[in-house]
């Protein structure tokens, strides 16, 4: 080979070495050096592969779901809860968050849910801190931390009668709202009323804030009244939401219902359409007669003070014409203090001769309220909240049915035009 051959083959030769180094140097070997554009610290994908198996394998089948989410706001304050799925709770806690005060509740015996106790309180945050574990025993743990609906964007509504209680025939489920409602058929298709007499039950709008529901005629005697105010989450005017998810019951009881006669100055007292007892009474004075009309029963005082002042009854200086600080077994008949009640003042001729009241219907009675032979004793003893008191044949005007629990005064056309349904 001459020497130019032979310079001619070591290029070559050379070339070729240094395409085989190029490729390995581009291959990126264990040793290899230059940038390969791999991240060193990442693992080998493989390996990757066998570090999510394993967590995977570690991982709780169990998943909890708490209502409200986290950070809710304006949340209900009935709708805290803890459920789960493929597995079963196993503690939850739930505290005010500002104070540190634990809300008791309920966990489901199976585990399969926990509620608070009660309702909560508006305008609070609250946190839930959950666990549980599935089948095999492995946990899962899950937080949320929510505030309730303010009293300013929610309304509820203050109800008559008491859960319970037993009234008599002539007791309407009066509904009175601490905010003014806009969307009346939304709220009142929200409430219902039954009766286990069967009785069409309908309610009236006297105003924005005041409901009430009857049926045509008085309840039928031992029938029972249930209401479920199911209120929570509806929007009563923009903005404005209910809270109430509640029910109640009352039982009807006897029926009494007493009829005051102004012109004869007596009150007949008919219970389940028998005659029980006739009064002699003294209603309202010429000049400050007492309404006719039916009239409810609203609330019973053994003893109570009235001045008339707080009803517009004032003299020159301006003080009370009367103001007697123990009128004993007073029972209200109107919001504007028409009550019939025991009267000690008066002498025995007064009733059954002269009307001599402001506007009340007076009994006679003594001071102390502690003789149970006195006429006002007797009707006190044996009067229910929802009784009816009927006033017939006084120069007054009768009184209107928004006054009082008196919605009675009111053909049964005009109550259901004022139903939102």
């Amino acid at each position: 080979m001459t020497d130019g051959k032979r310079r001619r083959g070591v290029v070559a030769v050379a070339a070729l070495l240094g395409g085989v180094l190029t490729l390995s140097a581009c291959g990126g070997g264990d040793e290899g050096g230059g940038d390969s554009g791999a991240d060193p610290a990442k693992k080998p994908e493989k390996g990757q592969a066998q570090v999510d198996r394993a967590a995977a394998e570690k991982a709780s089948d169990a998943r909890i779901v708490i209502t409200p989410e986290d950070g809710a706001d304006n949340a209900s304050i009935h709708a805290a809860q803890v459920g789960v799925k493929g597995g079963k709770l196993t503690s939850v806690t739930m505290k005010a968050t500002a104070t540190g005060q634990e809300v008791e509740g309920t966990l489901a015996a199976d585990g399969s849910g926990w509620k608070p106790n009660g309702q909560l309180e508006r305008a609070t945050q609250y946190t839930i801190s959950a666990e549980a574990e599935d089948a095999k025993g492995r946990e899962v743990h899950e937080n949320s931390t929510f505030t309730t609906v303010s009293p300013s964007n929610s309304f509820i509504g203050y109800f008559t009668p008491e859960d319970g209680s037993t009234v008599g025939v002539g007791m309407p489920v009066s509904i009175n709202f601490d905010k003014g409602i806009t969307d009346k058929k939304a709220v009142q298709s929200a409430i219902e009323v039954n009766s286990t007499s069967g009785q069409e039950i309908v309610g009236h709008w006297f105003s924005d804030t005041r409901l009430d529901f009857r049926p045509q005629e008085y309840w039928k005697s031992g029938s029972k009244v249930t209401v479920d105010l199911n209120l929570d989450g509806v929007e009563g005017a923009e903005g404005i939401t209910g809270v109430q998810d509640k029910s109640f019951s009352f039982t009807v009881g006897r029926s009494q219902v007493s009829t005051v006669d102004v012109k004869s100055k007596t009150m007949e007292v008919v219970r389940d359409g028998k005659t029980v007892k006739t009064f002699k009474i003294s209603a309202g004075a010429p000049e400050t007669p007492t309404y006719n009309g039916q009239m409810v029963i609203s609330e019973k005082f053994k003893e109570t003070r009235m001045n008339g002042a707080t009803v517009g009854f004032t003299d020159d200086d301006g003080k009370g014409e009367y103001d007697i600080k123990d009128v004993p077994h007073a029972m209200r008949l109107s919001t504007s203090g028409t009550f019939i009640h025991g009267n000690y003042w008066g002498s025995d001729s007064v009733f059954g001769n002269v009307n001599t009241s402001h506007g009340c219907v007076g009994l006679n009675d003594v001071q102390g309220a502690n003789d149970p032979s006195q006429d006002g004793a007797w009707f006190f003893d044996n009067s229910l909240l929802g009784d009816v008191v009927i006033v017939k044949n006084s120069p007054d005007k009768q009184i209107t049915p928004d006054n009082g629990l008196n919605g009675w005064n009111m053909s049964w056309a005009d109550w259901k035009a004022g139903s939102a349904l």
